[in-house]
């Protein structure tokens, strides 16, 4: 009984694209996770291994990112039409075009009324946290009439598009890093913080509450507003920043993953990337973490 091939397609899967917009100060992010197939008259690749009538799927990826340049991404909708039809219209082998896009909203990490850096506005003009996904988490030991409550965030993903660099570090016959003047700075924060306060004095406990959001607000505040030269320099301003204004923390713990952005040369298209288009890599990572306390104070927080 002759074999007959079925429905198939092909093509490239989670291409993860960030546009960068900077024609004003007020920069404009759009991150997206593309995936592309194709198929049409394909049936060649599949019964002879001919591929005369396949576009590689290197091809779809470099199109995505090529794309984000040349024409932008107002919307993720437009942005998927606008390949789609490419691929369709530009191949003869090609019928159909099926392009998938997750976005990860990104909302502008806002400022004190008190530390605005722009006349009239309040948001840091670089600076996003990306929305959703966010765990609150909270551990309390209660041992010997003492207890102890450590409180945390996870999975608050954080970046700057600008004032970043890193540079002058160790390099040895292994070392190919380019050092980096002005990049992007993304990490996803996992924070714990270790209160002080009398447990037997219940008129002593914190404001839980309010507590929580002034810790994140001021672990927002210092990530967008350092220049960072380094995550590890970052990971203290941003514990330094808590126990400054928070006195009921004593300690402050953070692992910070770097969670590289890699500018994707275009050149070989002809085209020129002005730091506008990335590909956002997802491992390797550095992994930054450490602990800040104050003087004098036994740092209790455990290390994973």
């Amino acid at each position: 009984m002759p074999m007959v091939l079925g429905q198939n397609q092909y093509g490239k899967a989670e291409t993860r694209v960030v546009r960068v917009r900077r024609a004003t100060e007020r920069h404009e992010i759009k991150d997206l996770n593309v995936s592309v197939a194709l198929s049409g008259d394909l049936s060649d690749t599949h019964l002879t291994g001919g591929n005369g009538r396949v576009l590689p799927t290197d091809t779809m990826k470099n199109t995505v990112y090529a794309f984000a340049r040349e024409h932008g991404i107002d919307s993720a909708e437009a942005y998927g039409v606008r390949l789609a039809r490419h691929f369709v219209e530009s191949q003869p082998s090609i019928t159909r075009a099926r392009v998938r896009i997750e976005e990860y909203p990104w909302n502008r990490i806002t400022a004190a009324e008190s530390r605005r850096r722009f006349v009239g506005a309040d948001e840091i003009q670089h600076s996003f946290a990306r929305d959703g996904g966010e765990i609150r988490t909270t551990e309390i030991v209660w041992a010997d009439g003492r207890v102890r409550v450590i409180s945390g965030l996870k999975e608050l993903t954080v970046l700057n598009t600008t004032s970043s660099e890193f540079r002058g570090y160790l390099k040895d016959r292994y070392t190919t890093l380019r050092e980096a003047y002005d990049r992007i700075l993304a990490t996803e924060v996992t924070a714990r913080w270790r209160f002080s306060f009398d447990a037997s004095d219940e008129a002593a406990e914190p404001n839980w509450e309010r507590s929580y959001a002034q810790v994140r607000r001021h672990l927002l505040e210092a990530f967008a507003e350092t220049y960072s030269h380094s995550l590890q320099q970052t990971l203290y301003a941003m514990a330094d920043r808590v126990l400054t204004y928070r006195h009921e923390v004593d300690e402050v713990r953070l692992s910070l993953p770097n969670k590289h952005h890699f500018p994707v040369d275009l050149e070989q298209f002809g085209l020129k990337n002005d730091k506008e288009v990335y590909y956002a890599a997802d491992r390797p990572y550095g992994l930054i973490e450490g602990t800040v306390h104050r003087e004098g104070v036994t740092p209790l927080i455990p290390v994973d």
